[in-house]
C-alpha cells in the first residue's frame, strides 16, 4: 500500500483499510498511469514528483472503484469478488472516505493550490456520476451531447485533475484540459464499448468447504446495471429501440437475453455507429496532439486504445 495511506501508529488502521487493500491486491489497467507519463512529455516533471501526483490520482480512482461497484451492484472487478461482496458495505463505503481524505491531506501539503484544484475537480466527477445514475435509476434515456458531457465530468475530470495537479510544478502553462477531456470521452466510449464485445466471463469461486464452486456472471455487465451508454442511446431511435429498452429495464443476468440485446445493438446500426464515433474522436485526439507539438509516448498509448478494435 502506498507508503502514506497506513499509519501504523493509529489502532485498527490496517483493518478498517481492509477493503482498499483488497481491491489493491489485483492490478488494474495501467492506461491511467500511461496517460500521466505521456502529459510529461511537455510537462517535465521530475520523476520523484510525478510519481508522487500520480500514485495520488491513482488511489483516488481505486477509491472510486470501490464506491462504483456498490452503485452499479458489480460482481466482480480485476477478476475477484467486489470488495464490498467480501468486507460488506458499510465497511467499504467508510473505507471510500478514508481514502479519499487522506489524499485531500496530501494535497494540502503537496502545494497551496492543490487542495483546491481536487476539489473542484471531484466535485464536477461526482456530478457525472450523479448524471449517470440518475438516467439509470429513472429510465431516462440522455441525448448524445447529455452523454458527451457526463464522461467528461465521470472520466475526463480524472485526467484533468493529474494534469493540473503536475502544471502546478512544470514551467509549462499551456492549456491541454481540452486534450484531457477528449481522452476521457474516447475512453469511456471504448469502455462501455468493450463490455459489450468482450466474451463470457464465468468465474469459479470456491466455498468454505473447497467442495463445491459458485458462479459469477461478468458478462454485459452495463446491460444488467441498466445503464444508457452510446450504443443503447443510439438504439432508442431505431426500430429497435423497445425491445431494447425492454430488455434494459429487467436488469437481466441472463446471459443468452444479454447475446440477443448485442445483436440488436448490431442490427440496429448502433455498435457501428460508436465505432464511426471512436475513430473520430481517434483522429481528432491526435491532431490535437499534434497541434500541441507532438507526443511519442501519448501516440504509443492512442495505439494501445485502440485494441477495441481487436
Amino acid at each position: 500500500m502506498e507508503k502514506y495511506i497506513m499509519n501504523n501508529k493509529l489502532k485498527f488502521e490496517k483493518e478498517i483499510l481492509a477493503p482498499y487493500t483488497y481491491l489493491n491486491q489485483k492490478e488494474g489497467k495501467k492506461i491511467r498511469v500511461k496517460i500521466a507519463n505521456a502529459f510529461n512529455h511537455w510537462l517535465k516533471l521530475s520523476d520523484e514528483k510525478l510519481r508522487e501526483i500520480v500514485e495520488s490520482v491513482v488511489m483516488i480512482y481505486n477509491a472510486s472503484l470501490l464506491l462504483d461497484d456498490i452503485l452499479d451492484s458489480t460482481n466482480l472487478r480485476r477478476g475477484i469478488p467486489s470488495a464490498h461482496r467480501v468486507y460488506g458495505i458499510p465497511l467499504t463505503l467508510n473505507t471510500t472516505l478514508h481514502v479519499l481524505f487522506l489524499v485531500l491531506n496530501r494535497f494540502v501539503e503537496l502545494h497551496p493550490e492543490a487542495a483546491e484544484i481536487y476539489g473542484t475537480e471531484i466535485l464536477d466527477g461526482l456530478r457525472g456520476q450523479g448524471a449517470d445514475l440518475y438516467w439509470r435509476d429513472t429510465f431516462h434515456c440522455p441525448t448524445v451531447q447529455d452523454y458527451n458531457k457526463m464522461a467528461q465530468q465521470k472520466t475526463g475530470r480524472m485526467f484533468t485533475l493529474g494534469l493540473r495537479l503536475c502544471q502546478l510544478f512544470s514551467d509549462n502553462k499551456t492549456d491541454m484540459c481540452s486534450l484531457a477531456l477528449q481522452l476521457g470521452l474516447y475512453f469511456q466510449i471504448r469502455d462501455d464499448y468493450c463490455n459489450l464485445q468482450k466474451p463470457e466471463a464465468l468465474e469459479e469461486w470456491p466455498t468454505e468447504d473447497n467442495k463445491k464452486a459458485v458462479k459469477v456472471d461478468s458478462f454485459c455487465e452495463d446491460l444488467t446495471e441498466g445503464k444508457y451508454t452510446l450504443a443503447i442511446i443510439h438504439a432508442m431511435s431505431t426500430p429497435h429501440g423497445e425491445e431494447v429498452l425492454n430488455i434494459l429495464r429487467q436488469r437481466t443476468e441472463d446471459i443468452e437475453l444479454k447475446k440477443y440485446c448485442v445483436a440488436l445493438l448490431e442490427k440496429s446500426g448502433s455498435l457501428a455507429y460508436v465505432r464511426s464515433v471512436l475513430e473520430d474522436l481517434n483522429r481528432s485526439i491526435r491532431a490535437e496532439v499534434a497541434r500541441l507539438g507532438g507526443n511519442p509516448q501519448m501516440e504509443a498509448v492512442l495505439d494501445e486504445m485502440e485494441s477495441w478494435k481487436n
